[in-house]
């Protein structure tokens, strides 16, 4: 069992779970109840939401759902989990990242309502939000009421950054269609879904007819980012044990899903160092130094790997959150991997790495251009049309917003 997270230092803000106790549970009185959770779903002083749930003698708590990574974190990344029993609370617990990725009828058979408590990174490629979505559909679809706890966007509600992903596209790891870094906090997103008419993959009447319910966070505004809601970070998956790795999943993830860069340097730095199988560090960081991205800065870092040798690489500092754009050093990452393998490894990649990158980064006429092009892919002008289409989704999308 994963130790209790330590209490918040100074939470400035009510989570969705807190507001709920704060109003005595009464969403929730007399009702049979599942809970859609992991260990990031806690309230603001670090009990789990399954403690505070279980604690309460208005709430009758029967059975836990769990996500990628499972309702305690400690499953790998894309390996199937399996249905069990709970050895801590003796509940069922049900796996929607193993045989089902959405509730079956028999999963939500004598259910009343199922809690969602999931804590997204901000961007699109986090599967958290696909299991809402998809735990949605089917609880429309057999009467069964949606309550989403809110929680922040660590990244804020203001930053929205990178492609649009094309509805060929769209799967588990891309269950909306939103900029990379779309800037909308869960329960937004769901409030999106239960309102864009055709959007859940179940029939419209159903779609009309589901019961959504919200608890918003008190105290929460667009512009905070994680570290301004006094929370305490909890680890979301093994791979972002950190707020710092939440905000470079954002920024190097697409880059270094194919070619020879990686992210980490050693055992340290998740998805903020950089290295290079086979390129110096001297090399990549003249390169990546020359293009001057605005709102980030390079400098040397090293960590031992797993045979106890040290590694070197480049820490990718925010330097400028105003001017940072999250996912712009990724298409830079692309386009220099061209230009130092002398080759171009997203031309050279099967066909099944290529659509599972498709999946993640979106937009097939920007693969098509740099498959074609390599190093001579003109990133800026991918990132000024991606621009323009990020202001329009905003304006699109400010109707779902919880807050101002």
């Amino acid at each position: 069992m994963r130790a209790p997270a330590p209490p918040a230092a100074n939470p400035r803000i009510m989570l969705g779970i807190d507001v709920l106790e704060a109003q005595g549970f009464a969403t929730l009185a007399g009702k049979r109840v599942g809970l859609l959770t992991h260990p990031a779903g806690v309230n603001r002083f670090g009990v789990s939401t399954i403690d505070v749930l279980r604690r309460s003698p208005k709430v009758r708590l029967v059975a836990l759902f769990g996500p990628e990574h499972g309702i305690y974190g400690d499953e790998a990344a894309e390996i199937k989990i399996a249905d069990r029993v709970d050895k801590r609370t003796g509940l069922p617990v049900y796996s929607l990242y193993g045989k089902y990725r959405k509730p079956t009828k028999a999963m939500l058979k004598g259910l009343d309502a199922l809690v969602i408590d999931l804590q997204d990174v901000g961007s699109r490629s986090y599967t958290y939000v696909s299991c809402m979505r998809y735990a949605m559909e089917a609880c429309f679809e057999e009467g069964v009421e949606v309550v989403v706890l809110d929680r922040p966007n660590p990244l804020g509600g203001l930053k929205v950054d990178g492609p649009m992903l094309d509805p060929e596209w769209m799967s588990y790891v891309g269950a909306f269609r939103v900029p990379y870094v779309h800037g909308l906090t869960i329960g937004e997103l769901a409030q999106f879904s239960a309102r864009t008419p055709g959007f859940l993959a179940i029939p419209r009447e159903k779609q009309e007819r589901g019961r959504l319910t919200i608890v918003p966070m008190r105290g929460w505004r667009r512009s905070m980012r994680w570290p301004e809601t006094g929370l305490r970070w909890v680890p979301t998956s093994p791979m972002i044990p950190d707020f710092s790795a939440a905000v470079g999943y954002a920024m190097t993830g697409l880059g270094t899903y194919i070619g020879g860069f990686r992210h980490g340097v050693g055992q340290r730095y998740p998805f903020r160092g950089l290295l290079h199988l086979r390129i110096t560090s001297d090399v990549v960081e003249k390169e990546l130094k020359a293009l001057a991205i605005p709102g980030i800065a390079f400098r040397r870092v090293s960590s031992p790997n797993r045979s106890g040798k040290p590694a070197t690489g480049l820490y990718v500092e925010v330097t400028d959150w105003d001017d940072w754009r999250p996912t712009e050093l990724s298409f830079h990452l692309m386009r220099l991997g061209c230009k130092l393998e002398g080759g171009n490894p997203y031309a050279a990649a099967s066909k099944g790495i290529q659509q599972g990158f498709l999946r993640h980064m979106g937009d097939s006429d920007f693969f098509a251009d740099l498959v074609a092009k390599g190093a001579r892919v003109d990133v800026e002008r991918w990132l000024v049309r991606w621009q323009a289409e990020n202001r329009a989704y905003v304006a699109s999308k400010k109707r779902f917003w919880l807050y101002n």
